[in-house]
């Protein structure tokens, strides 16, 4: 298949992905009391274990699907994730209470393997000169569907109720499996990269520098990502002060990051294929550290909003940095495994975050959360910095 093809229909695959995702988690707290009767009490406490269970499951289950790619077939894969995500929404939609809506949440662990799959697939299809533009479009498109989906979900919960969104992913996840199964086609291998695959077998991939450096970093930029999320609306309507409309302006002001995050993710691709992506990366981690700095200083909302806006344009720039470095660094029967690898590491940061965040705003205040954050993101930028541009 040519390569262009391919990431038209995997860019489309991800955009029903990720807005069937997000559509769905911001809404599960009003999901557990409207529908499934818990009480306003025991609210939070259900919204964590909904929240965080399929974290746990998916972690563990990210690097068995993905040696099984690169066994079985990463289109294969593809399909079953796809599938199963599918089942997962569409019992969601009909669970009677939070116990049997946890229980879908760490099936929907089990199911997930779906974005590492569709960037094994598009690195294996993606000329070696355009793998920086097809990784930025990609997360690019992943990040606008995080601002598209909450949209769509909150139009939807608000006109049919919560079930129907359930059944509104399912349906766009069903989709994904018949694109896999009647257009995708398994990725062809190179000869000569598996004849040279062949005698790496047996290096275990996480004694391998470089590898477990990206898969470190990864980990502490997702915790870095999720570690605002119990604070940054709280933080945002401190700001704000009285206001009618508060829910609605902390989405809008949540949002913007994705927004940037959307916008620049492809110009941040290409430009790592031009000029590095250890570049790319450094640039991405220091700006995006700063920023956050700048954000936990008390000031108006205003100056936050562009503050999150900018934020957005620069963390944007650290994912599809590391996945290129990953990619051009692992034989083509190694991208199931290593970018399932990398998103088991993904999804510890994801559990860590939260969990962190709470603490440091409980403890010391939620200006704290962002300080902590930035001061990580800068200490990585200087660490890649040293490591990998300043190299002899």
């Amino acid at each position: 298949m040519n390569w262009k093809i391919v990431l038209a229909i995997l860019t489309m695959n991800i955009l029903f992905m990720s807005s069937s995702y997000t559509m769905l988690i911001p809404f599960l707290p009003m999901y557990l009391t409207r529908d499934l009767g818990v009480s306003a009490d025991a609210v939070h406490l259900w919204s964590g274990i909904v929240f965080s269970s399929t974290f746990l499951v998916s972690a563990i289950m990210a690097p068995i699907w993905g040696r099984m790619a690169d066994t079985k077939g990463k289109r294969a894969m593809a399909m079953r994730a796809s599938f199963l995500l599918s089942v997962s929404y569409f019992l969601g939609g009909i669970v009677q209470s939070p116990e049997q809506l946890t229980l879908m949440r760490l099936f929907q662990g089990f199911a997930a393997g779906l974005w590492p799959m569709d960037l094994a697939i598009m690195t294996l299809y993606a000329p070696p000169a355009r793998l920086g533009f097809c990784l930025g479009l990609m997360q690019g498109v992943l990040t606008a569907g995080g601002v598209v989906g909450p949209l769509l979900g909150g139009v939807l919960a608000e006109a049919f109720g919560m079930r129907t969104s359930f059944f509104v992913a399912g349906c766009a996840l069903f989709l994904n499996f018949l694109i896999f199964t009647f257009v995708i086609k398994e990725p062809p291998a190179p000869k000569q990269e598996k004849a040279s695959a062949a005698g790496e077998k047996k290096t275990s991939l996480w004694k391998i520098p470089l590898i477990r450096s990206m898969m470190i970093c990864g980990t502490l930029v997702q915790m870095v990502i999720l570690i605002l999320q119990p604070v940054i609306t709280t933080y945002i309507a401190d700001l704000a002060g009285p206001m009618d409309n508060i829910v609605f302006v902390a989405g809008f002001v949540f949002s913007l990051g994705g927004i940037a995050g959307a916008m620049a993710a492809p110009i941040w691709g290409s430009l790592g294929q031009k000029k590095g992506f250890f570049r790319t990366m450094c640039a991405g981690l220091a700006g995006a550290g700063i920023c956050m700095i700048l954000q936990g200083i008390p000031h108006s909302l205003c100056l936050f909003a562009i503050m999150q806006f900018t934020g957005g344009l620069f963390f944007c720039a650290i994912q599809p940095a590391i996945n290129a470095v990953l990619a051009s660094n692992t034989p083509p029967d190694y991208k199931g495994r290593i970018f399932g690898f990398l998103f088991a590491a993904q999804q510890c940061g994801s559990m860590a975050g939260p969990i962190l965040g709470g603490v440091i705003a409980t403890y010391l205040g939620m200006p704290y959360v962002f300080g902590f954050a930035g001061v990580l993101l800068l200490t990585l930028s200087l660490i890649v910095r040293n490591h990998y541009l300043i190299q002899p």
